[in-house]
């Protein structure tokens, strides 16, 4: 695979389903909320739940792939931008001037997520590595300020969680389970650009192609395998 979320036909044809979704609105919410994933799936506490236990609403959306969590791992662990892209519709994203580039093999000098500290969306805007369990568990968290703090340890709250979690399927191959959870809008700001009704159908088409090419990348493409502690050991065909 050579063209990851880089056709112009597959970026316009994507732009038109988000348009689609946000003109119905709540008409196929519930099938977007929970799309690929099993009933579990979205009622588990997954980690990193714990940090935004009451959300405005969340969205869980999962698919089986047939390889192993090892050799996933690697396309999840440099997930950025600056790094390996984020898998999807590339040209929209970078319409909004994210500075997307989308790899389709693995970058070993991008492995290390936790070393790296965050996970930027585009130059300007990054979200905080939170947790990580190699081969397991990136939680990614955005934080926002809180008025009138001045200190550190009190200046920022959590206003999002990211998070992507591989665990073995019982009838064979991989779930990658994806897990949006957005905090209560206290300000005008945040009800606008953090409304559900707009953050929400556009997560939806991004996150649904971001997971197929990673599931494809995984399954046909060159993957390295690696230990539970993150470290490259193998290269292999899937």
């Amino acid at each position: 695979m050579t063209t990851v979320g880089r056709g112009w036909l597959a970026n316009g044809l994507a732009g038109v389903r988000i348009l689609g979704h946000l003109v119905t609105g709540p008409l196929l919410r519930q099938r977007r909320m929970g799309w690929g994933a099993a009933r579990a799936e979205v009622e588990a506490d997954w980690p990193g739940s714990e940090l935004l236990p009451d959300p405005a609403w969340t969205a869980t959306h999962a698919v089986t792939i047939v390889a192993s969590p090892a050799q996933i791992w690697p396309w999840v662990a440099q997930l950025g931008q600056g790094r390996g892209g984020f898998y999807s519709f590339e040209r929209l994203e970078n319409l909004i001037g994210c500075q997307i580039h989308n790899v389709d093999q693995v970058l070993p000098e991008h492995q290390d997520i936790a070393a790296a500290g965050e996970v930027r969306l585009a130059p300007q805007v990054a979200m905080r590595v939170a947790r990580v369990e190699p081969v397991a568990d990136l939680v990614l968290v955005a934080d926002s300020r809180i008025a009138g703090s001045s200190t550190p340890e009190t200046s920022a709250a959590v206003a999002g969680i990211w998070s992507l979690h591989l665990r073995p399927d019982p009838d064979g191959g991989t779930r990658l389970i994806e897990r949006l959870s957005y905090a209560r809008a206290h300000s005008l700001p945040e009800r606008i650009f953090g409304s559900r009704h707009l953050i929400e159908p556009i997560s939806f088409v991004m996150s649904k192609e971001m997971l197929r090419n990673i599931k494809a990348l995984a399954e046909h493409g060159k993957v390295a395998s690696v230990s539970r502690e993150g470290h490259l050991v193998e290269q292999t065909l899937a």
